[in-house]
């Protein structure tokens, strides 16, 4: 039997641009960004697992009851610190699909259309209109490199470091490229 692919949601950063937090900026159906984000993964994924500040975490688990959430005390050291640490939680997962907290209009069809995809040596990256988004999904043979990750290098720098392990995925979903940093942001795409 093989281990299930789960789903890390990288909640920890610190909405500068944003002004307030935007995890809990409300959205047009009446949820706010984290939780709208959160259920669609959750539809789409056996386990997942919530990274966030410290501070956050009580905020957060009022918002997705049942799901587990931890909080990482530097995360300041940016997302390339946070995900090496959750990276470090994950334990037998076959592969791990790195979500973004910000991201609440990826389809949950998505979700699952990369975690059929990823296997236990590749990482898979969706692209709409030719341009790379988010998530990605890394299968477990890279979970040491994603726990040597430092600073604000995400995921990411593995895909330049294993161009032999990409695999491309095109999806017909705008929501991978469309992450919430300004208020203007959050208008547009509720309205797009």
């Amino acid at each position: 039997m093989t281990k299930p692919v789960g789903a890390i949601v990288l909640a920890a950063g610190f909405s500068s641009r944003f002004g307030s937090s935007k995890l809990l900026a409300e959205l047009s159906s009446g949820k706010t960004v984290f939780q709208q984000t959160v259920e669609r993964i959750a539809e789409a994924f056996p386990e997942l697992l919530v990274v966030t500040r410290p501070e956050m975490v009580t905020a957060l688990q009022k918002l997705a009851q049942g799901t587990s959430i931890l909080g990482f005390e530097h995360a300041d050291q940016g997302m390339g610190a946070t995900l090496a640490f959750a990276a470090q939680q994950i334990g037998d997962w076959d592969g791990c699909v790195v979500c973004l907290g910000d991201m609440p209009f990826i389809e949950t069809s998505t979700y699952s259309l990369i975690a059929e995809l990823v296997t236990v040596d590749s990482i898979v990256t969706p692209t709409f209109d030719s341009k790379m988004g988010n998530p990605v999904a890394f299968g477990k043979n890279l979970y040491t490199d994603l726990e040597a990750l430092t600073g604000d290098s995400g995921g990411r720098r593995l895909t330049s470091m294993y161009p032999q392990a990409v695999r491309e995925l095109r999806v017909s979903d705008p929501g991978i490229l469309q992450d919430i940093d300004t208020l203007e942001e959050l208008t547009l795409y509720q309205d797009s």
